[in-house]
């Protein structure tokens, strides 16, 4: 193991523009960690403060870490590590509380006498290592892989630790860029069966899945190419890390669209494997109705091809249960010829809202396939409820689009509406791009979910009572039928082709959501994996009914049989 160093910077002997060359020079010659002396005896409040130093520093400097020597009487543990976190937005997790064991520290004095020697393999110091997770063999990463982990210590562990919404904490990141990697990866997964393991493609997930604390992560946003391969027949090949704002404006070129959920951030991965109800579903089907074959890497490394003639079983399963049975690698989807849509935003104000979710109800319900119109509303405030209608009307045609969305607009006291002619890449483009500090979800918010058959008056009371009960922040219904109803319930292990509505609502407390979200189960009939957190039992037999579980269970001891995958509605015997 190399011998690794550090210099000790004394904030009341050097000054601010001596400090800077210091801590330039401390990396420049590859030093491993530079630590600030809080060490002004005078007390005549002249000495630099050390955290405004360290995040200047830091930001002056590329990696090497920063630790304070602070005073315990000036600042408690707890406040110094609230501190650090603190600091992690502005550092990306480089600024230390002390010095970490195994670094000899020097004067500064002595710095151009350290004799720096070679790093170990990773290259990581022991400041970066220090911050290792209990149970991981992190010195048996997998070759193929040393550059593409990211450690708890990592620069860069900020931006890739949480997801969309939620907060996490992983034990160690893994990156893959193409089949063989992600195997390697799996690999490294099954010599820590008793570790969680997520997978991640966006990174959006609602459920939260593919974030964990402690475990493994298999994140394959690298794997994000997007390529036709048919012009004639619309085939296009797509990596699970490319995100469907991506895919739009890559299919717009060709005037083609593949109907992908409501928000173009989320990752294809995650979205095609589980079912994608969107915009275009009512028109075009689900996001797995436009699936033709999928590349996947099973549990035990073997890459495997899966379509209607190759491994029908598979294929079968992987549409609305996917994250079961393997890794996916790549999709080949038949997009469709998609031109100028209606884009609709509307912002209604209701006084009844179980008067203005009847009538939405009855307008959806008459509404030709080529209109999808999704509902948004929150608690009511002072005896009103905001209510938001987002829709597209797949039609160029403007008298056609102003005549769909009337009925819609009159569910309720209409305060602001915004209705143009646009691409669909232009309403996936809404997204905002995750740039390379990543995703920066806080806390657990608690989702649940279910199918509606039908809208009816007394599901109407019952969903204004919720909304009542202050326990729920986002409440939505996803509007359903169309073509989704075209395929058979028995062609995909997504098998809730009926409904009319998804409905979806999201709070903050576990406890209280699922109190008051019980109430209607009684209403429901299904429910849609992607947006449930309840880790109960009873879930799973929601999410898929008697038969299907069975051929799923089937599946999995046959693709998955020591139950590696198994973070994401696992579908095993004991589940």
């Amino acid at each position: 193991m190399a011998v690794e160093w550090g210099i000790a910077l004394s904030l009341a002997r050097h000054g601010r523009d001596e400090l800077l060359a210091l801590a330039e020079r401390a990396e420049a010659r590859g030093l491993d960690l530079i630590v600030l002396q809080d060490d002004d005896d005078d007390d005549d409040g002249q000495g630099l403060d050390p955290w405004t130093t360290a995040a200047w520093l830091a930001g002056r400097t590329r990696q090497i870490p920063i630790a304070i020597e602070h005073d315990p009487a000036a600042i408690s543990e707890a406040m110094a590590a609230k501190a650090v976190e603190s600091l992690g937005f502005l550092a990306g997790g480089r600024v230390l509380t002390s010095a970490p064991a195994g670094v000899q520290v020097r004067p500064a004095s002595e710095i151009d006498r350290i004799q720096v020697t070679e790093r170990d393999r990773t290259g990581r110091t022991a400041a970066v290592r220090a911050k290792r997770r209990a149970g991981i063999a992190y010195d048996d990463v997998p070759a193929s892989l040393a550059d593409a982990t990211i450690e708890p210590g990592d620069p860069g562990f900020r931006g890739r630790r949480s997801t969309y919404m939620r907060g996490g904490s992983p034990g160690l990141i893994l990156q893959p860029r193409t089949p063989d990697e992600v195997a390697d990866a799996l690999r490294f997964a099954r010599r820590h069966p008793d570790l969680p393991l997520g997978l991640r493609s966006g990174g959006h997930g609602v459920s939260g899945r593919s974030t964990n604390d402690g475990g493994l992560v298999i994140d394959v946003s690298r794997m994000n190419d997007i390529e036709v391969l048919d012009e004639a027949t619309r085939l296009v090949r797509i990596g699970p890390g490319a995100t469907w704002k991506q895919v739009a404006a890559e299919l717009d070129k060709y005037d083609w669209a593949i109907g992908s959920g409501d928000y173009g951030g989320v990752g294809v991965g995650g979205l095609a494997t589980a079912g994608g109800i969107g915009f275009l579903s009512r028109e075009h089907g689900l996001t797995i109705d436009s699936l033709v074959a999928v590349e996947l890497v099973l549990a035990d490394g073997t890459q495997i091809r899966a379509d209607e003639t190759l491994n029908q079983d598979l294929f079968w399963g992987v549409r609305g249960a996917g994250a079961n049975f393997g890794v996916a690698t790549a999709f080949e989807f038949q997009a469709s010829e998609v031109h100028e849509v209606g884009w609709a935003q509307l912002t209604l104000v209701s006084p009844d809202l179980e008067q203005s979710l009847r009538q939405y109800g009855q307008v959806a319900r008459e509404a030709p396939r080529d209109t999808t119109v999704f509902l948004i509303a929150g608690p009511p405030r002072q005896g009103q409820t905001v209510i938001q209608l987002y829709g597209v009307v797949d039609s160029p045609d403007p008298d056609v689009v102003v005549e769909r969305l009337t009925p819609f607009a009159g569910t309720g006291l209409l305060a602001q509406q915004q209705v143009v002619l646009t691409r669909y890449a232009g309403i996936m483009a809404g997204a905002a791009d995750v740039g390379p500090d990543g995703h920066h979800g806080r806390g657990e918010p608690m989702a649940r979910s279910g199918f509606l058959p039908v809208l009816t008056d007394e599901f109407a009371r019952d969903a204004a009572a919720l909304l009542r009960t202050g326990k729920v922040f986002f409440f939505a219904l996803r509007h359903m039928g169309g073509a989704i109803a075209d395929t058979t319930r028995e062609a995909t292990a997504f098998s809730h082709r009926t409904p009319e509505f998804q409905v979806t609502a999201i709070g903050a407390d576990r406890d209280g959501l699922d109190q008051v979200w019980d109430r209607l189960a009684g209403h429901f009939d299904g429910l849609y994996l992607s947006f449930e957190t309840d880790p109960r039992p009873e879930r799973l037999h929601d999410a898929f009914p008697p038969d299907v579980l069975a051929r799923l269970r089937s599946l999995k001891q046959r693709y998955d049989p020591t139950h590696l995958f198994r973070d994401n509605f696992w579908v095993g015997e004991n589940s």
